[in-house]
């Protein structure tokens, strides 16, 4: 019954999955329901990401993670985030049409790159940074909620919805400042990690949920994506931080691609600052 029925919503393209209704939503269901059905009789065994036995750091546990049935819309989730990692890995190891914007004395890079697609220009940030990986990883995808301690240009984050250790649901709200000419930001977003070999990989793209509706006077962008590859040392690793944001509204393109970097240098600075021994 599951191949038919794959077969048959083969149509329903990624992009949508986030608002999907009508036949679509009864399509996914039943998609849900039919591996539900599969994975309890034992005819299907789930691979690492839905199973929750990924390879991932976090401490989360589950006395018989086997037994955790998912629901439609974690399914959806799940896979919206493993879709936008994928993506932003792409546009990563293509190594073609990358221009230098910024390079600070300490090493940090800041590049650019046109897509030819509604994002525009994108923004890559490599940095050496005084910390493990697995710090790293926990700083900014196990403690997320925590951000807003060290990082003065967030007001809060909180996460909305768990799925299992590699997958989470999280409003962002970022603080509002004097002379911010691009707005308070509102971010909704799945936020995915995982690791392969000794990398690891924290990704996102926007969600929908319609009890969090973008807020009035708000500008909501798409979220980022981490890459942490430990150095041959141990104790440092670099962070490469792709940036892709469509920031809609009557600013100039030219004043907002010379914010973004800036931003992202802060966001370093920052994240320095609360790698250094001492209170944060």
């Amino acid at each position: 019954m599951l191949p038919a029925v794959v077969k048959l919503c083969c149509g329903i393209s990624y992009p949508h999955l986030r608002t999907v209704s009508g036949l679509q939503r009864t399509a996914v269901t039943v998609i849900g329901q039919e591996i539900g059905v599969m994975q309890r009789l034992g005819q299907i065994h789930l691979p690492e990401w839905m199973s929750y036995k990924g390879r991932c750091l976090t401490e989360a546990k589950l006395e018989n993670p086997r037994q955790v049935l998912l629901r439609e819309d974690e399914l959806l989730f799940m896979h919206q985030g493993q879709e936008a990692t994928r993506q932003a890995l792409g546009i990563l190891t293509d190594k073609e049409g990358w221009t230098t914007e910024i390079a600070e004395e300490n090493g940090d890079v800041i590049s650019s790159k046109v897509l030819l697609s509604e994002s525009g220009k994108v923004f890559r940030l490599e940095a050496v940074l005084e910390a493990s990986a697995e710090e790293l990883y926990d700083i900014l995808f196990v403690r997320v909620e925590e951000m807003h301690r060290w990082n003065p240009s967030i007001q809060h984050i909180k996460v909305l919805k768990r799925i299992g250790p590699e997958t989470m649901v999280t409003h962002e709200v970022s603080a509002e400042t004097a002379g911010n000419l691009i707005g308070q930001r509102d971010f909704l977003s799945v936020r995915y990690s995982c690791k392969h070999q000794s990398r690891i990989y924290v990704g996102g793209a926007p969600a929908h949920l319609e009890a969090v509706p973008p807020q009035k006077g708000f500008v909501r962008m798409d979220p980022s994506c981490f890459i942490l590859e430990p150095l041959p040392d141990k104790s440092s690793s670099r962070l490469t931080w792709l940036l892709n944001m469509d920031v809609k509204g009557w600013l100039p393109k030219s004043i907002v691609n010379q914010a973004l970097p800036r931003a992202q240098l802060e966001f370093i600075r920052q994240l320095r600052r609360r790698l250094t021994p001492g209170p944060t």
